[in-house]
């Protein structure tokens, strides 16, 4: 009897999953494996921690079990094979900056013992590397990659495995804890959960999805990214659902530019994974930024006294989430009101963030900042009062979250309240910073 591995990482789903097809016809019995990846379970904030181990309970439930395991994935997965005595260990490609490391690493163990790593298919419709210009280098800036990820199209969804002979014998680790402080409410994890949402947007909110998007007082949005983020539903999947639905054309080109902003970041990072970390315009590194101090914690605790501001980041501490909108505006405030250097907003995002994803929230940071893809210049400075009333105009969005403004009516809700800064004078601050590093 043969035996493949089913390495699931961010693809926690059976349908329209690639590698899985791979897995189940190149043997009789597939192992499914996850492996608890210190070097990723470690950093991760407890939203993401709770929802991975729901949506592997989910996952786990479905199969009939789960073989975990907790450690080096080098380590782990050629020591399953060889347990196993696997023909070959099946994955989705992997185009993260470490992801990519470790699956180098593992093939490399994996070969010793004469065992193929297999990679099939990936977390986007159409993997990094494939959109490429006419002189075959991938592109700088979203609205052409967009125009050209259309025209490049992607496959028809895989089908879903009738039957599945899981081999669930072999002993599993122990779990990590993952506990979730107090007062945060995570959404329902798992495949079922992902196919449930995605349809009762397609039926009841894809038509108004281009004017209400940015609204975050009118919960306009999918919710999507969390299950895009583990895989739970594949974005091919979604695109077809698209394709097929009885809905506003607009609105549907509208949603479809949106999973291109996700695929086109992931390209990016692909190409220059040191924008991880650091600048994709290395000229923003010399400019003069304030460091960490009250401000920044005043920020992460939604005290700035600017409503809109505070309303998103105390959603983000009790949901895990935040309108993608008001991501925009509280990211802008941290950067060029506060003058405080992007990457620390990015790391307290990718900890409270459940549906926290490296390229998207990275370069969306670099994109508000003025120092990544962005074709527009520096001085785009979103006024946080503006934004209030232009996007949540009766004020229904701050009053959720910032409860001493319960009563206050509009339009006065949207004025600060003993703001830690003027708004004026420090956008007037960033350009002048600015214009002294493009004067270099």
């Amino acid at each position: 009897m043969a035996t493949s591995v089913m390495w699931f990482r961010r693809d926690l789903r059976l349908a329209d999953n690639p590698a899985l097809v791979e897995a189940i016809g190149a043997a009789d019995d597939v192992v499914p494996l996850f492996v608890f990846d210190p070097r990723l379970w470690d950093p991760a904030g407890p939203p993401r921690r709770c929802y991975l181990s729901a949506s592997l309970r989910a996952l786990s439930d479905r199969i009939g079990g789960l073989v975990v395991r907790c450690g080096d994935p080098v380590e782990m997965v050629a020591a399953l094979a060889r347990e196993v005595n696997a023909e070959s260990v099946h994955v989705a490609a992997d185009f993260g900056p470490y992801g990519g490391r470790r699956d180098a690493a593992v093939e490399a163990a994996l070969s010793e013992a004469g065992v193929p790593l297999v990679r099939t298919g990936s977390p986007y419709a159409v993997s990094p590397g494939r959109v490429r210009n006419q002189q075959g280098d991938g592109y700088q800036v979203f609205t052409p990659f967009a125009k050209a990820w259309r025209e490049h199209g992607w496959r028809s969804p895989a089908a879903t495995p009738r039957a599945v002979s899981w081999d669930v014998s072999l002993r599993s680790d122990d779990w990590p804890t993952a506990q979730l402080p107090a007062g945060i409410q995570l959404p329902a994890a798992g495949e079922a959960a992902a196919r449930r949402r995605w349809r009762a947007f397609v039926g009841d909110k894809l038509t108004d999805y281009g004017p209400s998007r940015d609204r975050p007082d009118l919960d306009a949005t999918s919710h999507m990214s969390v299950h895009l983020k583990w895989g739970e539903i594949h974005p091919r999947t979604m695109l077809g659902d698209l394709a097929a639905a009885h809905a506003d054309q607009r609105a549907v080109t509208t949603y479809r530019t949106e999973l291109a902003w996700r695929e086109f970041y992931a390209d990016v990072l692909a190409r220059r994974p040191d924008t991880a970390r650091e600048y994709y315009k290395p000229e923003f590194a010399v400019m003069a930024y304030d460091e960490p101090g009250e401000a920044f914690e005043a920020w992460k605790a939604g005290r700035t006294g600017f409503p809109i501001v505070d309303a998103g980041m105390r959603q983000l501490r009790t949901e895990g989430w935040m309108h993608n909108r008001v991501r925009m505006i509280v990211a802008s405030f941290l950067v060029k009101d506060l003058h405080i250097e992007w990457q620390h907003g990015a790391r307290h995002f990718l900890h409270w963030l459940v549906d926290g994803d490296l390229a998207s929230n990275n370069h969306g940071w670099q994109w508000t900042a003025g120092c990544g893809t962005d074709a527009a210049p520096y001085f785009r400075v979103f006024n946080p009062v503006e934004q209030g009333k232009k996007f949540d105009p009766d004020g229904h969005y701050i009053r959720r979250y910032v409860s001493e403004l319960a009563d206050t009516p509009a339009p006065q809700i949207h004025e600060p309240r003993n703001p830690i800064v003027d708004h004026a004078e420090e956008r007037a601050e960033a350009l002048a910073r600015y214009e002294r590093v493009r004067g270099r």
